[in-house]
């Protein structure tokens, strides 16, 4: 793989390097929003939001359209609902293993 390939792949990453910034991808993966839409769901400040749509915007992972008075954030690649869904099965995965552990932990505690 070539450094280029690399770059990006280490500025994607560090872009959704942020709890809100992936609730955001989260919301957006189930359909198209304004600002004020996604303010209410993540009940957060409207500065806090579009900070982070302007480095999700930057870094080309959503697009904006104007419709009147307002822009409509999109996913613009579907393919980020899919990486989403990996790193939800990854974290449910290194749960379990970590409950494993603990349950053998606690069977050496206990005796067993």
């Amino acid at each position: 793989m070539n450094l280029e390939m690399q770059q990006f792949k280490a500025d994607f990453f560090k872009a959704l390097a942020h709890p809100l910034r992936i609730k955001i991808l989260e919301l957006l993966a189930e359909g198209d929003k304004n600002v004020n839409e996604i303010q209410n769901l993540v009940g957060s400040e409207g500065s806090a939001v579009s900070q982070q749509l302007t480095v999700l915007r930057a870094k080309n992972i959503v697009t904006g359209t104007k419709d009147a008075n307002r822009v409509i954030y999109s996913l613009r690649d579907p393919m980020i609902i899919d990486l989403l869904s990996v790193a939800r099965e990854i974290f449910n995965n290194h749960l379990i293993d970590t409950i494993t552990m603990l349950d053998k932990i606690k069977d050496t505690d206990n005796g067993e």
